[in-house]
């Protein structure tokens, strides 16, 4: 067995893993021990596929020219020289697919060598070693097949693999899982809406059934967080799409009460468009998109007393923070973390139950 002693010192955080800087978080290091011996309360997994999130994968792409070889040239580089993927540019990483190939005896994961599993944990603070140079991949899509092995720490979280779902499909799911969990908190929290069974959660009142926008309502992300508010109760939901094309696709699925298209990007746009069908503007705010500048427009497009909730990596949050007390929004902003408890069977179970979800996401990939 490939393992350290159990004396040898580990940290449930993974801060053993960090060589450099030192004192930091392996999400915040530069570089991170790959080697493949395991602390007793780690595990290895044999990786199949990576899921780069949509902002690293699309600033790749546009740094690269659209050139497939340079993006896969480019990624092969950072897992390198890093021990990791986190892309140096959005800071961002994604998820991976793989087995279980080692498990440490201390490791409070429940895993057992050979389940299938899909990490709920960013691949910017999971060791990570690319064995095949990427010889599988064209470098034109964020699903990456591989072959390789990561590493989890004693503190970390893993989904095992639907047995109904194809495993594309089910890593992409759950690479956007935290999105329609914290959807779906907002809204019960506004609609006053009984909590999910279990989540230990009050409805809070009094009940609003509040106006939901989500900007990027087409993707993976505003799929599920438009079909989450809806069931959160949501009176009203608003899908904000940049394309023709992307429209057309929203209205067939039937997602979104009204469908508006808009540029993110230009804030006084977005807020012009949002008031035609929502002239108070929104209660609830979801950015969804993969593309920088959207912070002013998302603030504007909320009404008094609304929550923006950001849940793309190309946000930035010094901006948004800076734009609300520029625009004198009484608004709360929230970082969209990509854990809640029960958040990916959550969202395993919006695809499941709605069809046009699913199409969406099939589509994509």
């Amino acid at each position: 067995m490939s393992r350290l002693t159990a004396a040898a010192t580990s940290d449930p955080l993974g801060l053993h893993r960090v060589l450099e800087p030192p004192g930091v978080l392996p999400q915040a290091a530069a570089r991170l021990d790959t080697r493949r011996e395991l602390w007793p309360d780690e595990v290895r997994v044999r990786v199949e596929r990576l899921n780069l999130d949509a902002a690293s994968f699309r600033q790749l792409e546009r740094a690269c020219g659209g050139d497939g070889a340079r993006v896969r040239a480019a990624v092969r580089e950072i897992v390198e020289q890093r021990g990791k993927m986190q892309n140096p540019e959005t800071g961002s990483g994604g998820m991976l697919v793989g087995t279980v190939e080692e498990v440490g005896d201390k490791s409070g994961l429940g895993l057992r060598v050979g389940d299938r599993i899909a990490t709920l944990v960013s691949l910017t603070l999971t060791p990570l070693v690319l064995e095949d140079g990427l010889a599988q991949w064209d470098g034109r899509s964020e699903q990456v097949p591989t072959d390789g092995y990561a590493i989890l720490f004693g503190r970390s979280i893993v989904a095992r693999l639907p047995d109904d779902l194809p495993a594309e499909l089910a890593l992409a799911v759950m690479d956007v899982c935290g999105a329609p969990a914290l959807t779906d908190r907002v809204v019960r929290a506004y609609a006053g809406a009984p909590a999910p069974s279990g989540s230990g959660r009050p409805a809070v009142p009094p009940a609003v059934p509040p106006v939901v926008v989500v900007i990027g309502g087409a993707g993976k992300s505003g799929s599920l967080a438009l079909a989450a508010a809806r069931r959160a109760g949501a009176g009203s939901t608003i899908g904000v799409v940049p394309s023709q094309a992307e429209a057309d696709l929203l209205l067939q699925a039937g997602l979104a009460d009204h469908v508006v298209l808009a540029d993110a990007r230009d804030p006084l746009v977005l807020r012009d468009a949002v008031a035609e069908v929502a002239p108070d503007g929104a209660h609830v705010t979801v950015v969804c998109v993969d593309v920088p500048g959207c912070e002013g427009g998302a603030i504007l497009a909320t009404r008094d007393g609304g929550t923006v909730i950001f849940f793309s990596m190309a946000t930035s949050f010094p901006t948004a923070a800076l734009s609300a007390e520029g625009l004198v929004a009484d608004v709360t902003m929230l970082i969209g973390n990509g854990y809640l408890p029960g958040h990916a069977d959550q969202a395993l179970s919006l695809l499941r139950g709605e069809p046009a979800v699913r199409r969406l996401f099939e589509r994509r990939l």
